[in-house]
C-alpha cells in the first residue's frame, strides 16, 4: 500500500523538498500551504461517509509556524476528527527548545523533528511512525481473504467459520501478512515490524509463531506459505 501523507508547510521550497523526498521513498505526498487548506480537504472527505475514508491520509507532517492557524492548533483539530484520531503526526519545525518539543508531544504530535533536517532521518522517522497501528479507517480495520476474516478494531479473527483465539503477536503477524497479501515478506521484515527493530532474539521465535498461527487457523492455515530461505507469503485463496 502506498501511504498518503499530508505535508503542511508554508515555505514552498521546504514543502517541495519534503514532498520529493517522500515520493522517492515510496510514499504519496500531498502538500498544503496552510492548515486551513488541509483541514478543509479532510472535512470534505469525512462528510462523504465511511466509503470515502480510504482517501484520508495515513500520516501528517505539520510545521508549527503557519500563516493563519498554526500547526499546534491544527493538530488539535485533527485529533477531534473521529476517523483520524489514531493517525500518526510528525511535527517538523524550527522551534527547537526543549519546552517546544515537550509542548508539541504533549499536545498531540507523535514525533517531533527540528529544522534543519536530514532527508534520511526524515525517512526513518516517517517509516517508524507508519509502523505503529492506530488508524481507525474502515478499510484498514477489516480484511478478508479466503477462509480468514480479521477485524483490527475488535481484534477478532474468524477462520473457516469459527472464531480463532490468537495471542497479541499472532494477531499482529497475521495482520501484517494479510496487509501485504500475496507478497513475499522477508523474515527480517517481520521481525522488524512485529518484534521491533532492536529485537535481537532468535529467528526461531518467528517460526514458532507461524506454526501455532497455522494450527489455530485450521485449514485456512494453508494460506500461509513458507518461501524457503526468504520468509512467508499469505495467499488470497487456498491452493
Amino acid at each position: 500500500m502506498m501511504h498518503l501523507i499530508y505535508v503542511v508547510e508554508d515555505d514552498e521550497n521546504i514543502r517541495n523538498l519534503i514532498c520529493v523526498a517522500l515520493k522517492n521513498f515510496g510514499y504519496r505526498p500531498e502538500g498544503f500551504e496552510t492548515a486551513e487548506e488541509a483541514l478543509d480537504r479532510l472535512g470534505s472527505i469525512i462528510k462523504r461517509g465511511k466509503e470515502a475514508y480510504r482517501e484520508l491520509p495515513s500520516m501528517f507532517v505539520f510545521d508549527w509556524m503557519l500563516p493563519g492557524m498554526d500547526g499546534m492548533a491544527a493538530i488539535k483539530k485533527v485529533r477531534e476528527m473521529e476517523p483520524l484520531k489514531g493517525t500518526q503526526i510528525l511535527m517538523l519545525t524550527a522551534k527547537d527548545r526543549e519546552t517546544d518539543i515537550v509542548t508539541g508531544l504533549d499536545n498531540g504530535a507523535d514525533d517531533y523533528m527540528t529544522k534543519p533536517f536530514g532527508i534520511l532521518e526524515l525517512s526513518a522517522r516517517v517509516r517508524n511512525l507508519l509502523k505503529r497501528t492506530g488508524s481507525l479507517r474502515e478499510e484498514s480495520a477489516c480484511m478478508a481473504a479466503g477462509d480468514v476474516k480479521i477485524d483490527k478494531e475488535t481484534r477478532e479473527v474468524v477462520a473457516c467459520g469459527e472464531k480463532a483465539e490468537l495471542t497479541l503477536k499472532e494477531f499482529e503477524l497475521l495482520s501484517y501478512l494479510m496487509e501485504h497479501m500475496n507478497r513475499v515478506v522477508t523474515r527480517d521484515e517481520l521481525l522488524d515490524n512485529i518484534w521491533g527493530y532492536d529485537y535481537d532474539g532468535e529467528t526461531r521465535t518467528l517460526d514458532m509463531h507461524i506454526k501455532t498461527l497455522r494450527q489455530k487457523l485450521k485449514a485456512a492455515g494453508q494460506q500461509i506459505k513458507t518461501v524457503r530461505g526468504v520468509g512467508y507469503r499469505f495467499l488470497k485463496e487456498k491452493e
